[in-house]
């Protein structure tokens, strides 16, 4: 037959060009090489999903119309570089913005040609060489897009009609069982002979051929270890022997049943694989483009606006030419920190999702939504602490496979096949967060990860805490305030500014240092006399890279500004439990002997007060910085509601 048109396949069911056409597939689909007496039957209802014989599929055919997306005959024996010609076209409602951006998402999620892509491109279709092992998945979900919602419904076709309705789902919080409804409801209001599916299930089966895989790994009930690979099948952990399930004190089966009651663990971690992720945002000819922004496009006059611009980046860079030779290897930062998924304050939970940001993309999209990837969900209802490492091993594993060999990933804006490599350049975190992923301890007398060995610590026996000094140290060797006495601790400052270490400084320290997925590891949380810098040694330095790069871990500015922020407003106004000025530290400024002015004043009666001091607001200083601060208007995106500040409120409250 004339195989390059296929306008036929747009005409009704009982206009004769149609069934002209329906013959002429009959003969070259049972004309082909290796063909017995069955083939795919390509009608709507079939949807190349069942084989039949030559007379069933012409009755189909001809009963129930054929596939219109199906203009590519994979299925039938047609190759994919004999297809370039103009006539082939594409449904008449692609002529819809709405129809045309999901029939595009289709074709790139499913690495399937476009009748545009095979103009004129013999020579160029490494992408398409065979048909992808999802096709049938693809021609469903096509079927699913022409398919009208209800018997002439022009706004909406069965599938866009879920998507749309999965999305408010996400975004609102709704849960299945009140979706399960909804759709139920929609069933029965829409008028006879649409197609929603009755379900939630059933609705959830369509999307399901859009989503990414997913793995639910068991988890140790102590965050020992992950019951995974060579312990995929362990009854209890290897380290503290905890049992894996749940035990279950009442049950409705009968002792004399023969069926087993389903064992339910203790802890489940989700895990997102990364390879298909980012070999999906390949596959879409935008985000394709988008993924070599930093490279092709962004301008180095030595600002700073994106990462790429960083000395962190450009050190990378140097170190790994490699890897910076191709523009379209991914560099990632991680992000990790926890919150309660339940709306009710009084709950305490906490669930730490591990977050991947492609900073490929330009910077006014890598750090939206909808470009961070989750990665981890690791369960609550407490944090991990330390023992993150456990479950960051699946996603480790794969940044490994990522770095030493790489995957073939297909360019739709290129449309050609390459090998992707990705590394991860740094981590984000709050300080706690900075201490479970890097493993070094956050707290005591050497707390500073920048300082290390050389930080500077003081004991205030009444504040019961450690008081970090020695800041002036980083200041230039003729700064004032090193000479200043009486502002700072009364002395002179004239040392240098530690020095900070190298990757391979920080592995001699971590030489006799225990990784926590080690058999043998045990935390020492709890034991204060044990005076270690390191906690543990990260499960990042599993990446050959790693102890090479300039700035392994970031702290978020976030958390940094919010508390710096409330504690400089409860000193200013005196807010009880918030302000730093308090009767122990004027003790502690007495045990140290320094700030003499603002020591306590001993009374005759054996009372003592406390000196004002220079930051000391009047009542009425406090309404009126109050009225100030409430009244001052940010641009949108900026700032908060600063009015609507906790701090603010409870001093509005006092008077």
């Amino acid at each position: 037959m004339e195989s390059k048109n296929r306008e036929w396949m747009q005409y009704k069911k009982n206009d004769p060009k149609y069934k002209t056409g329906v013959k002429q597939f009959i003969e070259f689909a049972f004309s082909q090489k290796n063909v017995q007496d069955v083939v795919p039957c390509p009608c709507v209802k079939c949807n190349n999903e069942l084989r039949k014989n030559r007379e069933e599929v012409e009755l189909d055919l001809l009963k129930f119309g054929i596939v219109r997306s199906y203009t590519r005959w994979l299925r039938h024996g047609e190759r994919t570089g004999s297809l370039t010609t103009h006539n082939d076209i594409t449904p008449q409602s692609t002529q819809d913005p709405e129809f045309t951006s999901m029939f595009d998402m289709l074709h790139d999620a499913f690495k399937m040609p476009r009748q545009e892509d095979a103009v004129g491109e013999e020579d160029n279709v490494s992408g398409y060489e065979d048909p992808p092992e999802s096709v049938d998945k693809f021609y469903k979900l096509m079927s699913d897009l022409e398919l009208e919602l209800y018997p002439g419904c022009k706004k909406f076709s069965k599938l866009s009609f879920l998507l749309k309705l999965f999305h408010i789902k996400c975004l609102g919080a709704i849960s299945d069982k009140s979706l399960g409804m909804l759709l139920e409801l929609f069933k029965e209001a829409l008028p006879p002979g649409n197609t929603l599916p009755d379900s939630y299930y059933d609705a959830q089966k369509i999307i399901k051929n859009l989503s990414l895989e997913s793995q639910k790994i068991d988890a140790c009930p102590n965050n020992c270890m992950l019951f995974w690979k060579e312990y995929a099948d362990a009854e209890e952990c290897v380290k503290c022997n905890a049992c894996r399930w749940k035990k279950r004190e009442h049950t409705s089966i009968p002792p004399t049943s023969k069926s087993k009651p389903r064992k339910i663990p203790y802890k489940t971690m989700r895990y997102f694989p990364l390879i298909p992720r980012l070999q999906r945002i390949y596959m879409s000819s935008k985000t394709a483009l988008n993924m070599r922004w930093h490279q092709d496009e962004r301008v180095d006059d030595g600002v700073m606006r994106h990462p790429a611009d960083s000395k962190a980046w450009k050190s990378f860079d140097e170190r790994y030419p490699s890897f910076a030779s191709e523009s379209r290897n991914v560099r990632l930062g991680l992000a990790s920190d926890g919150f309660s998924p339940f709306r009710n304050g009084h709950i305490t939970h906490s669930t730490w999702p591990v977050v991947l940001i492609p900073y490929n993309l330009p910077p006014w999209l890598c750090m939206k939504q909808h470009s961070l990837m989750l990665s981890t969900l690791i369960p609550g209802p407490h944090g991990p602490k330390e023992m993150i490492d456990v479950y960051l091993q699946p996603l480790i594993e794969e940044l490994k496979l990522l770095w030493e060999v790489g995957v073939e990933t297909y360019d739709g804006s290129r449309k050609e096949k390459f090998k992707m490599f990705a590394a991860v350049l740094w981590t984000i975190s709050d300080f706690p967060g900075y201490g479970d992923l890097s493993g070094w301890r956050t707290s005591g007398a050497v707390a500073c990860p920048s300082c290390n060995s050389e930080t500077c610590s003081y004991w205030l026996k009444n504040g019961g805490k450690h008081c970090y000094m020695g800041h002036r140290r980083f200041l230039p060797d003729d700064h004032a305030w090193r000479y200043d006495m009486s502002s700072f601790d009364e002395k002179i400052e004239l040392r240098p500014a530690p020095v900070v270490l190298s990757g391979d400084e920080i592995l001699n320290q971590l030489a006799n240092v225990e990784e926590v997925t080690s058999t043998s590891f045990k935390s020492n949380t709890n034991k204060r006399k044990i005076k270690q810098l390191w906690r543990k040694k990260s499960i990042f330095f599993e990446l050959p890279y790693w102890s090479s790069l300039l700035l392994r871990h970031n702290l978020d500015v976030m958390h940094i500004e919010k508390n710096v922020c409330e504690n400089i407003l409860g000193t200013l106004l005196n807010i009880e439990g918030k302000s730093k000025d308090n009767l122990n530290a004027r003790l502690d400024l007495e045990e140290m002997n320094i700030r003499k002015s603002l020591h306590l004043k001993r009374c005759i009666d054996g009372t003592m007060k406390i000196p004002p001091a220079p930051y000391t607001l009047s009542s009425k200083q406090k309404k009126d910085f109050i009225k100030f601060l409430t009244s001052v208007k940010f641009p949108d995106g900026y700032a908060s509601n600063i009015s609507q500040n906790a701090l603010l409120k409870k001093r509005k409250s006092r008077g």
